[in-house]
């Protein structure tokens, strides 16, 4: 009966075309809302994630970045590498301001490094320095290309000019983007040379972050120390609970529009194939041969209308951050697993409420017809 489901659904290219089409526009829709809310939650941890740093160090209670402010004295620095199992701490400035290019005005997180960095620094440089100098700054490229801007040119920042002498890659987000100035021009405009943000920590090899994150809250007084998968797990947090209800209604929505669309295409394309069911009957097929063609023809047409809306996911996961929006999709497995998943479910019902058409289908009708 599986053949027989395989040959019904191919015997017409334009039944395949609708069948399988509808499928797989229908599971784009879905993928591709999850994948952009995917990229969105990386992006918005994309700093700490590439941060360079097994240990994040914060003020007391503070455990993210986003809308939370932390000051520690310089001297933690100091504290926190005297702790055993540390190889290295670099001590990071961070606000959230604006820079400004000419007439634009960008949001964006703005760090402020040493003269020697290990961790937070730029990850990824497409164009120019990796560490801004004096009087300089690094800028997310995709930035500077939607502005007109490029190496050289200058940038407002914290109420001063600075001169563009790096071109980040991967910094930018929906919200904001990341900024990096020299922490001597910080401390210069800010006065607050004897503080600093966060500290970030990198342990000895074959050290447990965990551990060591631990002993640095023991050791170290009025300070919150987290391996990086915990404060950037934090940082997604803060912002899902601010846009929960947003996000949630969204994907609700895409997904059910999705499925409903998949189920109508089923349905319709099961009912259009009675006249073939009413001859299998009346060549002796039984109803529980018939069920599994059309459950099978159900089947057959999720996996390749997934197939296909994978793919067609896989183009725009490619192309939209070409575009030079500041939209990073990415597909998940747990995505993936789930929308199969449901989709079997959906379909399988989908084309189970003909069935009792089909059962009860005169095949005289059929060939009176």
């Amino acid at each position: 009966m599986f053949r027989l489901a395989f040959r019904n659904l191919f015997q017409s290219k334009v039944r395949l075309v609708i069948s399988v089409g509808g499928v797989a526009l229908a599971l784009l829709l879905i993928l591709a809302l999850d994948a952009v809310m995917t990229g969105i939650e990386r992006q918005l941890t994309a700093y700490i994630d590439n941060s360079g740093a097994d240990i994040w160090v914060s003020q007391e209670n503070v455990r993210n970045m986003h809308m939370a402010y932390s000051a520690l004295p310089a001297s933690v620095a100091s504290k926190v590498k005297s702790v055993p199992g540390v190889q290295s701490v670099t001590g990071i400035l961070y606000l959230t301001g604006y820079f400004e290019i000419g007439d634009e005005r960008d949001l964006a997180y703005i760090i402020g490094l040493p003269k020697d960095v290990e961790a937070g620094g730029p990850w990824r440089i497409a164009e120019g320095k990796a560490a801004p100098g004096s009087k300089e700054i690094i800028i997310d490229r995709g930035i500077a290309k939607r502005v007109g801007v490029g190496l050289g040119d200058q940038a407002k920042v914290l109420g001063e000019e600075f001169t563009i002498v790096g071109l980040s890659e991967g910094t930018a987000a929906i919200a904001a983007s990341v900024a990096f100035v020299s922490k001597k021009d910080w401390d210069r405009l800010q006065a607050n040379a004897d503080a600093v943000s966060y500290v970030l920590a990198k342990v000895k090899p074959g050290e447990s972050p965990e551990a060591i994150a631990a002993q640095i809250e023991q050791q170290v007084p009025k300070v919150t120390a987290q391996t990086r998968q915990m404060f950037a797990s934090q940082e997604r947090q803060v912002v899902k609970d601010m846009s929960t209800d947003l996000i949630t209604i969204m994907n609700l929505v895409g997904f059910l529009i999705g499925l409903a669309v998949m189920a109508l295409t089923v349905y319709t394309a099961t009912l259009a194939r009675r006249a073939e069911y009413g001859v299998l009957k009346a060549l002796g097929a039984r109803n529980a041969h018939l069920y599994r063609a059309v459950l099978g023809q159900a089947f057959i047409s999720v996996v390749l209308g997934l197939a296909l809306g994978f793919a067609f996911t896989l183009l725009l996961v490619i192309v939209v951050p070409r575009t030079g929006l500041p939209i990073a999709m990415e597909i998940s497995g747990e995505s993936l697993v789930k929308v199969g998943g449901i989709s079997l479910v959906i379909a399988s019902l989908s084309a189970l409420l003909p069935i009792k058409q089909i059962a009860g289908l005169d095949p005289a009708m059929v060939f009176r017809r």
